[in-house]
Formats: structure tokens, sequence, C-alpha cells
């Protein structure tokens, strides 16, 4: 699978993206967020000009009473600011409206990091819940808030 958003692609992370994907997530400006997996398996990589910018990760609820898909996302520091989570994100929810057949989409970044919920609302996610202590800092050790965002499928921009 590889597909093709305005500024990048997002393909099946290969073995030789590990050692940069995990250079990545230890970047102070992603691991405030990320905590290191365990295995970058089941990710797309992003990529943009041929460099591995970062990866995107989606999970599929099949209950049909709840059926939906939820999305996550890291991007080095690097190419913060240039629009291109906001495209690998619009790319991911496109084709999982499209081809996959879900009606509504989850993200749910921490509460305190404003840009990449800027970011998610230009995709045309919407706040829908503040959920408390909601996650382990990875540096910290703290709890601390998460913002649960959705967008229908309609709302995609």
């Amino acid at each position: 699978m590889e597909l093709r958003g305005a500024s990048v692609v997002l393909r099946p992370v290969e073995e030789k993206d590990a050692q940069v994907l995990g250079e990545i997530v230890r970047e102070q400006a992603v691991a405030r967020w990320w905590a290191p997996p365990e295995s970058f398996d089941e990710m797309l990589a992003i990529v943009v000009d041929g460099d591995v910018a970062g990866a995107i990760q989606y999970d599929e609820e099949d209950d049909p009473d709840y059926r939906h898909a939820s999305i996550d996302i890291f991007l080095s520091a690097r190419f913060h600011g240039r629009g291109l989570g906001t495209d690998a994100v619009r790319t991911l929810a496109r084709w999982l409206i499209e081809e996959r057949g879900h009606h509504r989409l989850t993200i749910d970044p921490a509460a305190a990091n404003d840009a990449a919920i800027r970011s998610y609302a230009k995709v045309g996610f919407k706040p829908v819940g503040r959920m408390r202590q909601y996650e382990r800092d990875p540096i910290s050790g703290e709890w601390h808030d998460g913002l649960l965002m959705d967008l229908l499928a309609d709302e995609l921009t």
C-alpha cells in the first residue's frame, strides 16, 4: 500500500526505516508527546522528498455498532511547520473513509499539544471532550490530559 498526499507519501515501514524512526521518537520535540514504541511494524512511514519524516498509524474498530478508525502520528521536528503532518493525516483519513468505509475517525492528542490540535482541525477534526489524566507523560511519568477529537466522513476538508 502506498498513499500519496499533496507533499507526503505514506508507505509501510521497511526494516531500514527503524533506525531513523527510533531517532525521531527520541527528538526532544517528539519525545515530549510520544514514548518509543516496541516496534514500528504496524505503522506507515511518512516520506517527504525521499526522506523518512515520521510515521503514522491507524486502528480500526470492527464491531458494527461502533465501527470507526483512529489515527496517531509523529513527525521529526525538522519537518514541523510545513503542513506535512496535516497532509499525512488528511491522506490517511481520506483512505480510511473512501477505501475502508469508515464514517467516523478519532484522534487524541495531548490536551496541551496546541500545534497538533491546530493541524488536526485543518483536516476537519473537532474537539469532542477532554479526557482527564488520559496518558502518562513519556518523560516525567506524570499523567496528563488528552483531547478527544473526531471527524465525520462529510467533514473531511
